[in-house]
Formats: structure tokens, sequence, C-alpha cells
């Protein structure tokens, strides 16, 4: 008898197992909702309850309909540093670079006639002589230099100042502004770029008559005292050609035969503060004795010639549609063409 006997708790287990559709209506009627958990593990280890804990941040929020304007400047001072915020300042400062200076400082004064004159000669000894006196200042400057660039060496310099020169030079024909970037300061990019936009430029280098030569160094700082430029002068004299063409391709200056002999004055800029400066052109000295430059051919426009004012007579300076319309006008007209007949018959 008690064999036959079903418990229903049991049965009710089975179906609740096997997921029976039986179990639909009975939840219905009753309300119970079941819920199956699988691996539910209650003996947690009580060892690590400190870092269970550590996993909660109660982090404190701020209240954002609270007014601060009540707030005394210490409480809002302790506030701020209590949250980790900065205090602002009144006014807004924008970070700036110098990546170059805006002139050359103490400039270089080339001799007169320099060029022209060999060693031998009276002037060409002389020359030689004022340059050897000026050489104080540009050794110190050197030594200035060394102690940012050890490998630093004269030699060295004025090879690649030579092609540092030719590069940008091909640059400013090619139009390459990227690649001028790198080769000339920013006070020298808006020199060389100045009125290039609509004319095609043929430039190419020949040769050196005599070796470049670095005549002038100076070092100065800026700002403060260890943000240090260096520049140096150095000395080119070499055969070049130069055409320059304007937009409808008419010649405006130079010649892609002639040759010319160039003599320069370049001065090299670098920011030695700066890990990462780089010797760039920074300008050119021009001395007062050098002769005047040639001037290019320009285009214009033609304008129309002005035709002369044809004079006309007494009687075709009213138009008759005038006449007819203004009265005042038409009398005027009368008045002037009685008084012509008056005089014709007098």
């Amino acid at each position: 008898m008690l064999g036959r006997v079903i418990n229903p708790l049991s049965a009710f287990g089975c179906l609740v197992h096997c997921n029976s559709s039986i179990l639909t209506p009975m939840t219905k009627q009753s309300g119970i909702i079941f819920t199956q958990f699988r691996n539910h593990n209650k003996h947690w280890n009580p060892k690590f309850k400190k870092l269970r804990g550590q996993k909660l941040i109660r982090i404190k929020l701020p209240d954002y309909d609270k007014s601060d304007d009540d707030l005394t400047p210490e409480e809002v001072r302790s506030k701020m540093k209590e949250q980790g915020l900065k205090p602002s300042k009144p006014w807004v400062e924008k970070q700036i670079f110098i990546g170059a200076t805006g002139d050359i400082f103490e400039a270089y004064v080339p001799p007169e006639g320099d060029g022209k004159f060999s060693a031998i000669s009276k002037t060409g000894a002389k020359q030689k002589v004022e340059f050897m006196t000026k050489k104080g200042k540009s050794y110190l400057a050197v030594r200035k230099i060394r102690s940012f660039e050890d490998e630093f060496t004269l030699g060295e310099f004025e090879d690649e100042a030579q092609k540092i020169y030719v590069k940008a030079h091909e640059a400013i024909a090619a139009k390459d502004k990227d690649g001028l970037r790198l080769l000339v300061t920013e006070k020298a990019y808006p020199e060389v770029t100045h009125n290039t936009s609509d004319k095609t430029i043929r430039w190419k280098f020949i040769e050196s008559l005599e070796l470049p030569k670095v005549v002038h160094a100076r070092c100065t700082n800026i700002i403060s005292r260890d943000n240090i430029f260096a520049q140096i002068t150095v000395r080119f004299h070499n055969q070049q050609t130069l055409a320059v063409y304007d937009r409808f391709g008419r010649l405006m200056h130079g010649s892609e035969i002639v040759k010319k002999d160039v003599l320069e004055y370049v001065v090299f800029e670098k920011h030695l503060a700066n890990k990462y400066g780089i010797w760039r052109i920074h300008g050119k000295i021009i001395p007062p004795w050098m002769p005047p430059r040639e001037y290019s051919t320009r285009t214009f426009i033609e304008e129309p010639e002005e035709e002369p004012p044809q004079e006309v007579s007494a009687d075709e300076a009213v138009p008759e549609s005038t006449v007819n319309n203004n009265p005042v006008v038409a009398a005027d007209a009368i008045s002037t063409k009685n008084n012509s007949q008056a005089n014709v018959t007098h």
C-alpha cells in the first residue's frame, strides 16, 4: 500500500527537471514563478572577505543642485582641493614656440670689393687682416656651439652649408613648400616665396669658384639664458644660371645659358637648445657697395586709349526729346538760338 503512494513533491520535482508543459497551467493558477539555479555554491571562503570588500569603491558624488555662490573663497579652495581640481586662472594663456629669431643679430659687414682682389694685392691683404681681427668673437661662439654639439667642426659645416644652399634654391624653383620649411627658417620663408606664385623658375648650380668659407659666428639667448640660438655666416662664390618666366612663358629675367658669377653671404641659424634643431637658411647679407640688381620686365594689361571729346554745336547740344519733355530746357534752347541768329544778322 505504501509502495503505491507517490510523493507529490518528488513528482513535482521531476516535472521541473524535465521542463514539462504541465507546469504552465499550474504556475498560472498558483502565481508561483520557479527559477532554476545551477552551480550555486554558498560556501565562500571568509579568508578573502577583505579583498572582496575592496572591490567596491564608494565615491562621493557632487551635488549639482547646490550652488557655490554662498561659499567663501577659502571654502571653495578646500572643496576643489578635496576633489583634486586646480584653481582656474582669470586669463587664458596660449603656449608659443620660438623656432627662429626675428632678425640677424650682429650682422657681418663684408669688406668692400670682396671677390675682386686677390690676397697678393694691397687691397686683398688689407681685407685678410681685417678678417683676422674680427675672428675673436667668432671663436667664442664656435666654442659655445661645441658645448651643445661635441662633433661640430667648421670644415664639415661648410660642406653641409653648401648642400643646404643648393637644396633650398632647388626647392624654391620647384615650389616644394614642405621641403622648403626644413631648409629655411620661419623668418626667411615668406622672403624666398614672395612673388613666385605665377612664375616659372629655372635655377642650376654650376660650380664653386671658391670653397664656401665661414666668416662670422654669433650666439644669443632669447627670454631665458638656456634658450640659445646660433647664427653662422658663410661666404659663397660660385657660378650659377637663373631664368624666370612669367605666366605666359615669356622670359622676364636672366637666362638658362649665360653663366653668372655670384658672391653671397648666407646666414644659417640653429636652435641649439632644441634637441631636434637643424641648420637652416635664415637670410642673406647684401652689402651697400654691391651693384644694384637688374629689374625684370613685367607684363601688364594694356588699357584702351581714351578718345578726345568732340565739339558739339549749340543746336546739337540739347536733344529734341529733352527739349520737348522739359519746358525750362526748351526755353533756354530757344533763347540761345535767337541770340545766335541776332548776332549773325547784325
